[in-house]
């Protein structure tokens, strides 16, 4: 009982206590919650559509299947995901409600409205019974999450046998001088422009440094054959700012 109370993470560059991040997490994004899709432009130069839109590609969405979108946020991963299957039901789950209140309010949500739940949930403690799911998605949530193993170990509980895990996070440059340059941008323009555009500079300070934390591509490769899934594998997108892994429950 002892040794747990000692466990310590990160959050950002910060050393803390492994029980106080999902609350810290939760104060970030309900800060950035009305701006989050703002803020992923901000995040990502604006190519985190066309990242996505890759997701989609590679996942190539069947009609019926059932999706769970972890640390779906504003929905933007199930409206992708619903368009291309036609048909099919997504469940998106967040630890953070006023980003799902974000969600409920764009117009796709309106328009798909029978096929979506919206459900606060912790991912590393999923709401749900095994075997439920065809397809899970965490798209920039995993970083966030203080357990990052027992969130994957829980993905691959709740698919059902042949179902499909996909992972899209920010990630770390091959090349040396290309991440210095990367770093440079990150550390010293985005939190100014979250200021500006959020009037939050913190919450941007907090984000940029979990990139930094997170594991590089072939740790986090390891990390997804750890949770059981087989046929993993990667592609880095422009160049490794970010990356898109994906696996099998066989």
């Amino acid at each position: 009982m002892t040794e747990d109370t000692n466990k310590t993470t990160h959050f950002g560059f910060e050393t803390v206590p492994e029980a106080d991040k999902a609350g810290r997490v939760q104060g970030v994004f309900n800060s950035v919650a009305s701006k989050y899709d703002i803020m992923n432009d901000v995040m990502s130069m604006g190519i985190h559509r066309i990242w996505k839109d890759a997701m989609m590609d590679w996942l190539a969405p069947r009609a019926g299947q059932k999706l769970l979108d972890v640390a779906g946020g504003t929905g933007d991963i199930s409206f992708r995901f619903l368009k291309r299957a036609g048909s099919g039901h997504a469940t998106v789950l967040d630890l953070t409600e006023p980003m799902l209140v974000e969600g409920r309010k764009r117009a796709e949500a309106e328009q798909m409205h029978d096929s979506l739940d919206w459900v606060v949930g912790d991912a590393m403690a999923l709401p749900f019974a095994d075997n439920t799911f065809d397809v899970y998605t965490i798209s920039f949530g995993i970083r966030n999450v203080t357990r990052p193993q027992e969130a994957l170990n829980e993905a691959f509980r709740v698919l059902r046998p042949g179902g499909r895990l996909m992972v899209l996070e920010f990630s770390q440059l091959p090349n040396a001088a290309m991440q210095k340059a990367y770093d440079l941008y990150s550390f010293n323009v985005i939190p100014q422009m979250g200021k500006m555009i959020a009037g939050d500079r913190d919450s941007y300070q907090y984000l940029v440094e979990s990139i930094r934390n997170f594991p590089d591509q072939e740790t986090f490769l390891g990390m997804v054959r750890a949770a059981g899934f087989e046929n993993a594998k990667y592609r880095n997108m422009t160049m490794g700012v970010a990356a898109l892994h994906s696996g099998w429950k066989i």
